[in-house]
């Protein structure tokens, strides 16, 4: 039965409509920690995955290029073959009885991995211990490439991490070498490793492919950083880490250059491929020599031992070759830096717990590694008493969901809002009742400056509290005009009365 072609189809639209089920019902469900919530990504990663091979499998079949569901679809209409369409219907349906006499037993076709059961596994990780299931970076190897390598200096691991993307620091001659080129293709390749890991939804061939069309743009503008000259440069000047340029024709003495300093000289120097050794004068005076002169009329004991100074103009074939060269290594660069803004919370948090470790003793770092056990197994455990508790039910006194029908009768799924309250929402009538004489209502009301009185029960719009508060007053007589007390009169010598006090005092012959 799942041998026929229309049959495959609809069992792959089934497969791709429950996965997308699963999909939906996963993303809803609430993740605590770290670990789950890999997990998670993980396991709705595995059933995309799933989804597009049943897609791919689809498109294939309606593409029909070997026209087998045409003749699929022209058969059971009964138009080929001589059959008419009630002898091919008759036909289909006892190949149909036929396949399940033979397997009493199959209810659902086999589509292969079920999605219900995609939830249910943990999927498998590969950390290493000191990523620490994807919280940190584990670049310890990489480190040790780094300090051993000629494009190398010492320095530490955590200030490693602040530098090791910052490769426009790293003198070109030293980019050009097969050394440098494999330390940036493991770093990449390590980088890229992990972001897979730690975050499998990311597309990150749709984050490559914008940062390509980027780089394009910049490559032709000779604006990528360590780059501007698109690696075809004179000899003359080179980017040191500071972003300054030292170009030898600004300098009209030797003074001028000793001013510089020794570790400037020493980079301009190193870039040439000169020996960068000496006092600040010998720098200088050995910097000084390239000043209207090339490379390669240079004597070759001013060199560093192994290197090929220039002694003939490059073709243009080879300029290209280069300018190739440059243009990959720089695009790996880039890459390499954007990865590094991906991963920027990792690499920040890498090295606080870097620091951290380097200021623990011994001691300390066996308790906090017990204290992390303990976590785990008790983490583990809550794992494994998790209440069911799918329709969301409030938490009785035993700590465990209500009945479904007390929820129903309390009414606890009907939401109540509060305007006074700011918005607050309660759930149930009886909470909505209660909360007239709580503190949050009660504070509601004195900012209106209306008192919480048995007239404002019900009372939830902040409208209509002010405007029923403007009727009580009225009813009362408080807003109402009392002209025998609020008329005013003044006598001669400027004292002022209302008027039933003025009236009585004049009657009486003192006014």
């Amino acid at each position: 039965m799942s041998a026929t072609l229309l049959e495959q189809t609809r069992a792959a639209h089934e497969e791709v409509e429950r996965l997308e089920k699963c999909v939906v019902q996963e993303l809803q469900r609430d993740t605590k920690s770290h670990k789950e919530r890999l997990h998670q990504n993980h396991r709705v990663n595995n059933m995309l995955l799933a989804s597009l091979a049943s897609t791919a499998k689809l498109v294939d079949i309606y593409e029909d290029k070997d026209n087998a569901r045409r003749d699929e679809i022209a058969s059971l209409g009964g138009q080929g073959g001589g059959q008419n369409v009630f002898t091919a219907f008759y036909d289909r349906f006892k190949e149909i009885r036929e396949y399940h006499r033979r397997h009493p037993s199959a209810q659902v076709l086999d589509t292969g991995d079920d999605p219900e059961e995609l939830l249910k596994e943990e999927p498998y990780i590969d950390f290493s211990g000191e990523e620490a299931y994807g919280k940190f970076l584990d670049m310890h190897e990489l480190y040790n490439r780094f300090l051993n390598s000629k494009f190398g200096h010492p320095i530490e691991y955590s200030a490693f991490l602040e530098e090791f993307y910052q490769t426009h620091q790293i003198a070109r001659h030293h980019k050009l070498t097969k050394q440098y080129q494999e330390y940036l293709t493991e770093v990449t390749e390590y980088l890229l490793s992990f972001f897979e890991r730690t975050q499998p939804l990311q597309d990150i061939n749709k984050i490559f492919s914008k940062v390509e069309i980027e780089f394009e743009e910049r490559w032709e503008a000779g604006t990528v950083q360590g780059w501007e000259d698109k690696g075809v440069g004179n000899g003359q000047s080179l980017t040191t880490r500071s972003g300054s340029l030292v170009d030898v024709d600004d300098y009209d003495s030797l003074e001028d250059l000793i001013e510089l300093g020794p570790e400037r000289l020493k980079e301009a120097l190193a870039a040439l491929g000169l020996k960068s050794g000496g006092t600040v004068q010998q720098r200088a005076e050995r910097l000084f020599l390239t000043k209207g002169t090339p490379l390669e009329e240079l004597d070759r004991k001013h060199f560093v031992k192994g290197y090929q100074a220039p002694n003939q103009k490059k073709s243009s074939k080879e300029i290209a070759q280069q300018v190739a060269t440059s243009k990959n290594l720089a695009l790996a660069e880039v890459k390499l830096q954007r990865l590094c803004e991906l991963l920027q919370e990792a690499i920040e948090e890498t090295k606080g717990h870097v620091e951290k470790k380097q200021a623990l003793t011994y001691e300390e770092m066996e308790a906090e590694r017990e204290e992390e056990e303990v976590a785990a197994e008790s983490e583990s455990e809550d794992d494994e008493q998790a209440i069911y508790n799918p329709l969301k039910l409030p938490m009785g006194w035993d700590g465990k969901p209500i009945p479904y029908w007390l929820y129903k009768l309390h009414g606890l799924g009907q939401e109540f809002k509060c305007e006074i309250c700011g918005n607050y929402s309660y759930w149930g009538r009886r909470a909505f009742e209660r909360h007239f004489k709580e503190w949050r209502h009660q504070h509601g009301m004195r900012c209106l400056g209306i008192p919480n009185t048995k007239n404002f029960h019900e009372i939830t719009s902040i409208k209509d509290a002010i405007a029923l508060w403007e009727r009580i007053q009225e009813r009362q007589g408080v807003n109402k005009w009392r002209p025998d007390l609020e008329e005013e009169y003044e006598d001669l010598d400027g004292n002022v009365y209302n008027k039933k006090t003025f009236t009585d005092l004049q009657r009486q012959g003192l006014i």
